[in-house]
């Protein structure tokens, strides 16, 4: 099997791998407090990758979606940064503390990063 149709092979799995995985967090949203901004984020993550299989999609799409999340995740990057200077940054993984607002904010943080990676 020549390289390119290896490579492409791999490249559709992954796509699939990402659309299966970010359509998974699409759905845990749907409990969230502000569950619409986050259901679309991370759908239109998995559609991306989904379609990508299908059809070429203009990279002018890819770049607005980047720079939309870049924008948004700027929003919490100082929940971010306040719990990085926390003492117990295993409390990221626990309940929602509700005097800890930078739990939920690293949260997104964090997810708008892997959005963005994807």
């Amino acid at each position: 099997m020549p390289d390119r149709i290896k490579m492409k092979t791999k490249t559709k799995l992954i796509n699939w791998i990402l659309c299966v995985l970010f359509l998974l967090f699409a759905l845990v949203q749907l409990n969230d407090p502000d569950p619409v901004i986050w259901f679309v984020t991370y759908f239109i993550v998995a559609l991306f990758a989904a379609l990508s299989n299908f059809i070429g999609i203009p990279k002018g799409y890819y770049y607005l979606a980047a720079t939309g999340l870049v924008i948004f995740a700027f929003f919490h990057v100082n929940y971010f940064l306040e719990w990085i200077i926390t003492a117990n940054k295993g409390e990221l993984f626990g309940e929602m503390v509700y005097e800890k607002p930078y739990i939920e904010g690293t949260r997104e943080f964090l997810g708008l990063v892997l959005a963005l990676m994807a």
